[in-house]
């Protein structure tokens, strides 16, 4: 038993160490060679079997190659790049309303059995009789209200990496990014999954049109930890019943 208040302590130390080591310098922001979208990047595409063609179609300008004038320069392949443009305006109200009662009246009486009853009522010294031997009420009655009220909107873009092309021709993307102003970092990450007809020309797609979109809006730094509760407080929270 022992040991549980020192292995705690331990625990807190070195916490409160890896703290002491960031008093006085901005967060740090994370290397980009660590990233996913570097990765997708540096792996080489499988090249493509395409039929030859004549030296006049090859110069043309109608050609559809991504290097021509009138190409089409959406992200369609790994390592590619594309806009992300997130703008969420959006507002939820329910409200609830229940009204429940019930009522109920049981008689439960013996008026012949053997003659048992009237044997009981002689000798009975009260006014008691098994004619009406049980008698039972009972009445509840509930009521119920609530609302829910909530509002999110958030307007941003940020340019995300394709990581990798499905099977059946899906994108998967991921984009990071990261602001540090002072002491303080902004962090921002998207991903998803998304269908290379719903990127627009301008190589562009909304948020609503990704699968599984996970959006991250956050933070790190001095102000980030001043809001945050102390690790105690975070541990008695999460302990004490009461």
């Amino acid at each position: 038993m022992k040991k549980i208040p020192l292995v705690m302590l331990m625990c807190l130390t070195s916490i409160g160490c890896s703290k002491l080591e960031q008093v006085g310098k901005p967060p740090e922001l994370t290397p980009i060679t660590q990233s996913s979208e570097r990765t997708a990047m540096l792996t080489p595409v499988v090249p493509q079997v395409v039929a030859a063609q004549p030296d006049t179609i090859r110069a043309s300008l109608w050609s559809r190659s991504q290097s021509s004038l009138l190409g089409d320069r959406r992200a369609l392949a790994r390592g590619d790049i594309l806009t992300v443009s997130i703008e969420i305006d959006e507002k939820a109200e329910f409200s609830n309303s229940s009204d429940r009662s019930r009522s109920g009246n049981e008689d439960l009486g013996i008026s012949n059995l053997f003659g048992i009853p009237q044997r009981v009522d002689r000798k009975a010294d009260t006014d008691a009789t098994l004619s009406n031997a049980v008698q039972a009420s009972s009445s509840s009655s509930s009521s119920g209200d609530g609302s829910t009220k909530r509002r999110e909107k958030l307007t941003l873009r940020i340019a995300a990496t394709v990581v990798d092309v499905l099977p059946n021709g899906v994108l998967s993307i991921n984009g990071t990014q990261e602001v540090r102003v002072n002491f303080e970092l902004r962090e921002l990450l998207v991903t998803g999954y998304v269908r290379p007809q719903d990127i627009s020309r301008q190589n562009e797609i909304t948020y609503d049109k990704i699968a599984s979109a996970r959006i991250s809006y956050g933070g790190r730094g001095q102000i980030t930890d001043v809001q945050q509760p102390r690790y105690g407080q975070q541990v008695l929270d999460a302990v004490l019943p009461f």
